[in-house]
């Protein structure tokens, strides 16, 4: 595998290989690395270039303060666009899922400040996902008058069960990193939040196994774990806009993007 570096300005990804790791991380740190079409092409990219890489391991980062605090909800325009370009904006943010869990990389999300919905949905599409214990995930769509899309409403229940899922899902619930690993949500809490180590350790662990094992033990865990997770993406997708098309959403958004400010350690 080669090693290489790219960090263009004003790009949304930023992207390094290097031993069998590709490192991407979301370059939007000004709005604490929310999701625009833009990121969403250029992560496709990105995972699409680490597996051509040959990468062995993935690691998916944010810059700044946090991981990635959801949808950029100054880049949505609820009911203007016609049903099929909608469709396929979900589908392309949907392709992130698929392709992180498709990909033969093992994929290690690290995690600090906000993993809220789509940052969540992100998090959690990865192999292995490495929290700050004040790291804060959270799925708040529904206040917000949306959906979930990332397959989240396949995959969340199968993490923590059914009744957290609800409460994490229907009542907006957030929880800590430390919280979150206690309830299966996570696979690894950096205690006294050196995230970056317990990455490193982990991926020099894979970085250990036999490739073919590794990617075997993958594919096997994919296919027995979401068998449904097809029919999960496509029920979403209809949620979602039946959620754009009513007249509550755009309400909901604008109620929920002024009284539920983000704050993350340092803030004033």
């Amino acid at each position: 595998m080669k090693s290489h570096q790219d960090r263009e300005p004003g790009s949304t990804i930023e992207y390094a290989a290097r031993d069998g790791v590709a490192r991407i991380a979301l370059n939007r740190p000004s709005r604490l690395n929310a999701v625009t079409p833009e990121l969403v092409r250029d992560l496709l990219e990105a995972i699409e270039r680490a597996d051509r890489d040959e990468a062995r391991v993935i690691v998916l980062s944010g810059q700044g303060r946090s991981f990635c605090s959801g949808y950029d909800l100054k880049h949505e325009v609820v009911g203007s666009p016609p049903a099929g370009e909608r469709v396929e904006r979900l589908r392309r943010i949907q392709a992130l899922t698929t392709k992180l869990r498709g990909s033969a990389a093992c994929v290690i999300a690290q995690v600090h400040g906000y993993a809220l919905g789509a940052g969540a949905e992100l998090a959690l599409a990865a192999d292995f996902v490495v929290a700050a214990e004040d790291a804060v995930f959270g799925f708040p769509e529904v206040e917000a008058g949306l959906s979930v899309t990332g397959g989240i409403s396949a995959i969340l229940p199968r993490l923590v069960g059914p009744a957290r899922a609800r409460r994490l899902m229907i009542l907006g619930e957030r929880v800590d990193g430390k919280q979150a690993y206690e309830m299966g949500l996570v696979s690894h809490v950096a205690a006294g939040g050196d995230v970056p180590a317990v990455v490193d350790a982990l991926a020099a662990t894979v970085l250990s196994r036999p490739r073919v094992a590794v990617e075997g033990a993958k594919r096997l865990l994919e296919q027995g774990t979401w068998a449904d997770l097809d029919g999960a993406l496509d029920a979403e997708v209809g949620f979602a806009l039946r959620a754009q098309d009513s007249g509550e959403a755009r309400t909901a958004q604008q109620s929920f993007a002024a009284g539920r400010g983000l704050r993350v350690a340092g803030d004033k």
